[in-house]
């Protein structure tokens, strides 16, 4: 059941999703790792993903009743936050990190649209707000003096299509009732294994390249870090999505952003000077707007 809640019941579940963010900022770092191994395209996705559900599966075969009541609505968000996931990971082989979270980070411009369209929301100043500053800080960062972030290669596409994805998904999670963080972490595995698993069958070789097996055996350390590292990352980005309007998900992911430009810029040589510290104060300027500002949205009643 939907209903109002104030401030301080969507304060926990914000913060988690900064940090939440903060974790998928950094999960290039270990799907680069990987694809230095020799493993690129969908493959490296589809071992976390199976890995992931090697350990969830079991906890659910515990618990047989979990999922019957609203399987089909699972499916469906796990569709396309399995989709999201999953594409958001190859794009990261195809295109630059700066790149890839720029254009997934249109997301709070889709969640927002979708929002007001399907779940009826009043679109607050404050929120208009905050959508202006996180998005001017996207422009800053690409340098939207020279070139506009309109997608110029396949990972570009996959990136933005992704941010879509996502943000219909978590739309879906947020109109969910009576299921747990567990049974949406669980459908967000599977939708990803499954994606990964059809990407691999039908794209070509860019998306699905041959795979040798000398090249999993040293890939395979870092995929079982990765397994460990996701986990968290995916709980503290699916609970919030369930009690948070699209909008505020999208804004708060920012932080992602942030974290995943930075780190580029000093692990892998993307650029991060003044221009980037600028936009990244924006972005952070906007999910202080949307987090510390009163809003009109109605949010979900935070459970136990």
């Amino acid at each position: 059941m939907l209903q109002r809640s104030g401030a301080n019941q969507t304060l926990l579940p914000s913060i988690g999703l900064i940090i939440g963010g903060i974790l998928w900022g950094l999960f290039w770092i270990p799907l680069r790792e990987i694809g230095a191994a020799g493993v690129k395209g969908a493959w490296p996705g589809l071992f976390i993903y199976l890995s992931v559900a090697a350990l969830l599966v079991p906890c659910l075969l515990l618990r047989p009743g979990l999922v019957r009541s609203s399987w089909r609505s699972l499916a469906w968000c796990g569709l396309f936050t399995g989709t999201a996931f999953s594409l958001y990971a190859i794009s990261l082989f195809l295109t630059d990190v700066v790149r890839v979270l720029l254009l997934f980070y249109m997301t709070p411009v889709w969640s927002t649209i979708l929002g007001a369209v399907l779940l009826k929301e009043t679109v607050t100043l404050n929120r208009v707000f905050a959508l202006i500053m996180g998005l001017a800080g996207l422009m800053v960062i690409l340098g939207i003096g020279a070139q506009f972030p309109w997608p110029k290669n396949l990972g570009d596409w996959l990136a933005l299509l992704a941010g879509v994805a996502w943000a219909y998904g978590s739309l879906n999670l947020y109109r969910l009732e009576n299921t747990g963080v567990f049974e949406q972490v669980l459908v967000f595995v599977l939708g990803s294994l499954v994606v990964s698993a059809v990407v691999l069958l039908l794209a070509g070789d860019v998306m699905s390249p041959p795979l040798e097996i000398a090249a999993f055996r040293m890939a395979l350390p870092m995929i079982l870090f990765s397994t460990v590292f996701v986990l968290p990352m995916l709980f503290l980005t699916m609970w919030p999505a369930s009690v948070l309007s699209p909008g505020r998900v999208g804004l708060l992911l920012m932080s992602e952003a942030i974290i995943g430009i930075a780190s580029a810029g000093v692990l892998a040589g993307e650029p991060f000077g003044a221009r980037e510290m600028i936009g990244s104060a924006l972005i952070i300027g906007a999910g202080f707007v949307e987090l510390m500002v009163p809003g009109a949205t109605a949010e979900r009643k935070v459970a136990n």
